[in-house]
């Protein structure tokens, strides 16, 4: 029988909730439902935590009678406590309905929608359905709100909070306070509800602090404290959300104070506060660094498992928000410690909370902005372009999230701003900092007088009017920076923890129109504003980098105007302390010293010597934290043009002006070949020290083999990877680092792997004299490294550095003419330049050879040219001059046997790895036919090898791989097994990334990073019948990178290559006649000896001058031992 209109039951289904956003921000401990059908009858359901998308699942189910009322209410509420409740929390929406509404959606669930919360409308799933009286099952009373004074003054505390947050009436604030003390004043020690009241109270005071409109932090983060107290671990069920309500408070704190022990206790907190998950939880997996989490599983779950361990389960409403507070609690340690891995750390937990977030979540853009912020800080610590290429879009993505009206849009315009200001200071494109300008004053607009980021953004409108001005020196941007600047600083309290920004900053735009007006008091007030900055930060803070940048350039510009010796002296010692700052990036660093060799130099300051050892120190420590050999180039070849490039060879010239030619052997020494001596210190040759100490030789030895072998995973086009990667790098690195120190501890080993001194590098003359030319902007010289004594310096005063670049272009277009020419036709270019070479270069070196070194003819020497010295055939000298007895005047190669080397380390490396011999083996390797589009076909390939093969004493174990057998896989297995390898191929020279260059093989190229990767210690000697070996990198010190330099750090002792292109129908020649003259004393039972191989070339060049034109003769040299 049908019920009758009074009898009627109904049976309601809460099955879900979205979009349930607290209008406080607060994060409650969960979210429940509230029915309430009249005084007597209430029911409320269960408190669920939400996901990450803010929804929650019930799927509770109550069944109430109609016939007392037609109308009911219903209410979405946050509670802020899961065990016992202090009222009945804070209100997200509410709604009043009748039953007949809700039963107009028949059988089916539907959706009830709630006013608009921080502009998003919640609704709640429901179903609602007829039942008999009969069919009752949940018709017992229901719970009702607790309704006693403390209750109600904790919800009247909720609701006047909410109104503080959403309209920022301070009046709302004073209420919310005023009621949660009365609250709390109600609750004594052994109060059951008083942690409760504590926290309600702290958080209210928390808000107030952030917003400036309460100041007492210390007071707040105590009640917080107290509050954890009263919750002990072992079984309170709010104890993880008490501990998350402390570290927003410590984190807040050392905002506002730059208390260091704040953000040390917040990390330890968040750590602690992931360890209580259980194992097999997210937040578990990520506090133990586990990777490869199933995100789109943990974001399909509504909420967590109930029997999944203890009730703090529940503790956290979602996961991303606390992963998010981790990552900059981490990144906060990093701006008080410099830890990169603390940076690292922060941006990987960034990356995961993103991923959490999908397009449509309500916190995307907070956090995309936070993982940008970190990028960012990680790109002005260490200068890699991707972090800044990453940080960028993330930037915009989160502007267009916050469109106009959205109320945290300033701070969106005011983080892509700066990001386009960093990136303007790095490539110069004036559209950025002028889209930066125009972000700025949007964001000004929205943060008026009275705002609390007013003065920050009046802060950062000012500096880039005034990077603006350093492009394009237009008087009204620096003016407009000063006034901005002034304003800042006048609203900002004179306690805040970034006022020594806006004081350097001040003081820099002063310096700048100091420098048109010539006004004294523009520069005085410069060094007040330096010097008072500095006097507000600690000893360690990263910002007195700049402050101590900015005050050098006020008292050099003083000395400019003034020329008072005192002011040098003082801009440098800020010049000293600002390079010399630990807690700044390694990037800036380098820039300041940069700057201070440039400012010593130019106004000749005794400390000119300091700063290039400084530059090179820095520049050291900078390229090795960088985890692969390719970004280690791309960290070389980003500093200031061409400065970094010329550096070693101004270094140098500065040490031959002030008479000190050991340092400069040593300077020139430090500052090129680095890429090789980075990456040597992994293979250095360890017998004397495992005869001392073997254990530590081994640990030794198998770090660096882990270290060389992290690097390939670091070049990883996965980012995220790539950051893994890295962090294991530099782990590894510190652990190689204490082994290194270990062994520098051992009496003998004090130097271990420390820059050489002049007494270790004149090894490398040991069996012959070194001259290394160099080629500085201020001079061109030589030092010739003798086998003992001193080192000698010739200077050459008829050539300059552009004449040694127009010299380099002039051998080019020659050798392309000759290239075009007949065998026999006479190549009068070529003649007149190789007369200059002898002229003006070569020949005042020979004269000190010959008369003060005495040096005997046909002994060997070793050249070893720097800068633009690489780009000459020096070894081709030559007078083409008749003597008055019609004698031909000799020429270089007549009276010597020439060599090069790299660098002289290089040389010292290769003699020190000869002390083993082992059983030689020789391998050809020919690819004639490389395919389409790699090169024309060399048809005399064949030819050569079996050239070759005939020549090589059979007692070599002789083998050959060509045509289709030649693959780069096959190269470079031949290359590790073999202790003599000929390889005739094209090569192909990578001007823009040196590392590509390449050997052309049937399948792949065989790259100089292939070769370089691999170690062969037991290989002896290489001969490269390809174009372009021996021609190195023109855009960092480091022109030596090349392929056959590539093949003598990979083992091969001793090395011909190749300058130019090579004609392979000719080159045979010169191949037949080198492997007469190194093989012709076998046949009396000599040995294979690859030190033989600079006098075969220097014969086979000599014999086969009728049949092979000049520029081919010139092509190959002879490299290494």
């Amino acid at each position: 029988m049908p019920c009758s209109l009074e009898d009627r039951y109904i049976r309601l289904e809460v099955i879900s909730g979205k979009n349930l956003r607290v209008p406080s921000k607060r994060i409650p401990a969960g979210i429940y439902v509230y029915v309430n059908v009249d005084s007597r009858r209430h029911w409320k359901s269960a408190i669920r935590i939400p996901s990450s998308k803010r929804s929650v699942a019930w799927g509770d189910t109550v069944t109430l009678s109609s016939h007392v009322s037609p109308a009911l209410s219903v209410e979405i509420r946050a509670s802020y406590e899961l065990g016992r409740m202090l009222g009945g929390g804070e209100v997200i929406g509410e709604l009043q309905t009748s039953w007949d509404e809700l039963l107009d959606h028949g059988d089916e669930p539907f959706h009830l929608s709630f006013p608009p919360v921080r502009g998003v409308h919640p609704f709640l799933t429901l179903k609602a359905v007829v039942v008999h009286p009969c069919d009752d099952q949940d018709a017992a009373p229901s719970d009702s709100l607790e309704d006693c004074e403390i209750a109600r003054d904790a919800d009247a505390g909720h609701a006047q909070f909410a109104e503080y947050v959403t309209n920022k009436t301070v009046s709302h604030l004073n209420a919310a306070v005023e009621h949660f003390q009365l609250v709390l004043d109600q609750c004594p020690a052994s109060h059951p509800d008083r942690a409760a009241a504590l926290t309600n109270l702290a958080w209210a005071r928390l808000k107030g602090c952030i917003r400036d409109d309460l100041q007492d932090i210390d007071a707040t983060t105590s009640l917080f404290r107290e509050a954890l107290a009263l919750r002990p671990v072992q079984y309170h069920p709010d104890y993880c959300l008490s501990l998350y309500n402390l570290t927003e408070a410590l984190t807040w704190r050392r905002n506002k104070k730059s208390t260091a022990a704040d953000i040390r206790e917040a990390a330890k907190l968040y750590h602690e506060l992931l360890s209580l998950y259980p194992k097999g939880t997210y937040l578990r997996s990520i506090a133990a660094g586990a990777h490869g989490v199933d995100y789109t599983h943990l974001m399909k779950a509504s909420t967590f498992d109930k029997s999944s361990s203890s009730s703090v389960l529940r503790a956290i409403n979602t996961v991303s928000e606390p992963l998010d507070m981790l990552a900059q609690a981490v990144e906060a340690r990093f701006d008080q410690h410099g830890s990169i891995d603390d940076l690292d750390t922060s941006i990987r937990l960034g990356r995961d909370v993103v991923s959490l977030c999908p397009e449509g979540h309500a916190d995307r853009a907070s956090y995309l902005n936070n993982l940008a912020f970190s990028l960012v800080s990680r790109f002005n610590y260490q200068g890699k372009p991707n972090d800044l290429d990453e940080a960028i879009p993330l930037y915009e993505e989160a502007l267009r999230l916050r469109p106009v009206g959205y109320e945290s849009r300033d701070s969106s315009l005011d983080n892509l701003g700066g990001a386009l200001a960093t990136r303007f200071n790095k490539h110069g494109v004036i559209d950025d900092i002028t889209q930066a300008i125009s972000l700025y004053r949007e964001a000004l607009m929205l943060r008026p007088p009275g705002h609390p980021r007013y003065d920050t953004t009046l802060n950062n409108l000012a500096l880039a009017l005034k990077t603006r001005y350093g492009k394009l020196h237009v008087s009204e941007d620096l003016n407009e920076a000063i006034d901005r600047y002034r304003e800042s600083l006048r609203v900002m309290r004179l306690d805040d923890p970034e006022r020594h920004v806006n004081l350097f900053n001040l003081s820099s735009a002063l310096c700048s129109r100091f420098t048109h007006s010539r006004e004294n008091e523009d520069v005085e007030e410069a060094i007040t504003l330096c010097q008072e900055s500095l006097a507000a930060l600690p000893s360690l803070h990263p910002d007195r980098y700049f402050s101590y940048g900015w005050l050098q350039q006020a008292y050099m510009s003083r000395y400019l105007m003034q020329h008072d010796p005192a002011d040098l002296s003082l801009a440098v010692e800020n010049f000293r302390l600002a390079s010399g700052h630990p807690t700044q990036g390694f990037p800036d660093r380098v820039e300041i010293a940069l700057r201070w060799v440039d400012e010593a130099e130019r106004n000749q300051h005794d400390s000119a010597l300091e700063a290039y050892q400084m530059c090179f120190e820095l520049f050291d420590s900078h390229v090795m934290t960088r985890s692969s050999i390719i970004s280690r180039r791309e960290a070389a070849t980003a500093f200031r043009g061409t400065q970094s490039q010329s550096l070693p060879g101004d270094a140098a010239s500065c040490a031959i002006r002030r008479d000190n030619l050991r340092q400069a052997v040593q300077l020139l020494e430090q500052g090129r070949g680095q890429q090789w001596s980075l990456a040597s210190r992994l293979r250095t040759p360890l017998e004397d020290l495992e005869s001392t100490c073997a254990e530590l030789a081994h640990k030794f030895s198998h770090l660096s083999k882990q270290l060389s072998d992290v690097q390939g995973s670091t070049a990883s086009t996965d980012r995220a990877a790539a950051d893994r990667a890295a962090t294991e790098y530099r782990g590894l690195t510190r652990q190689w680092e204490v082994a290194v120190a270990e062994i520098r501890d051992i009496q003998g080993f004090s130097q271990f792997l420390l820059p050489p001194s002049y007494e270790d590098l004149q090894a490398a003359a040991r069996h012959g004299p070194v001259i290394i030319l160099i080629a500085s902007q201020y001079s061109c010289s030589a030092i010739i490294v003798p086998t003992s004594g001193d080192p000698h310096h010739v200077p050459l005063p008829s050539i300059a550095l552009a004449d040694l670049k127009t010299l380099k272009d002039r051998f080019a277009r020659a050798i392309r003419n000759a290239s075009l020419m007949g065998p026999k036709e006479p190549r009068n270019d070529l003649i007149v330049l190789l007369r200059i070479v002898w002229d003006e270069i070569m020949l005042p070196i020979v004269n000190v050879l010959q008369h003060d070194l005495k040096l005997k003819s046909h002994s060997r020497i070793w050249l070893c040219p720097t800068a633009a010295f690489t780009s000459i055939p020096l070894h081709a000298a030559h007078p083409f001059r008749t003597n008055p007895d019609r004698s031909k005047e000799p020429c270089l190669e007549d009276l010597y046997i020439c060599s090069y080397t790299p660098t002289l380390s290089a040389l010292v490396r290769s003699r020190q790895m000869m002390k083993k011999h082992v059983t030689p083996s020789f391998m050809t390797i020919g690819q004639g036919q490389p395919g389409t589009g790699k090169g024309k076909a060399f048809l005399a390939v064949d030819s050569e090898l079996e050239l070759v093969h005939k020549l090589v004493p059979v007692t070599a174990n002789r083998t050959t791989i060509s045509g289709d057998a030649a693959t780069r896989a096959g190269a470079l297995q031949a290359l590790e097994e073999n202790t003599w390898v000929h390889l005739a191929c094209h090569g192909k020279q990578d001007p823009t990334q040196p590392y590509n260059s390449h050997f052309v093989m049937r399948d792949q190229p065989l790259t100089l990073l292939d070769i370089m990767e691999r170690d062969i210690p037991h290989a002896e000697f290489a001969f490269l019948s390809a174009c372009h070996t021996a021609v190195g990198d023109e855009k960092t010190p480091d022109e030596v990178i090349h392929l056959a330099a590539g093949l003598q750090f990979s083992g091969f002792k001793s090395v011909v290559g190749t300058l130019w292109e090579v004609d392979d129908a000719v080159a045979k020649h010169v191949v037949k006649v080198f492997y007469e003259n190194m093989f012709m004393d076998l046949k009396d039972g000599g040995v294979m000896d690859c030190t033989k191989a600079a006098w075969a070339l220097n014969r086979a060049t000599h014999a086969v001058k009728t049949e092979v034109p000049l520029e081919q003769r010139m092509v190959f040299i002879h490299i290494g031992v």
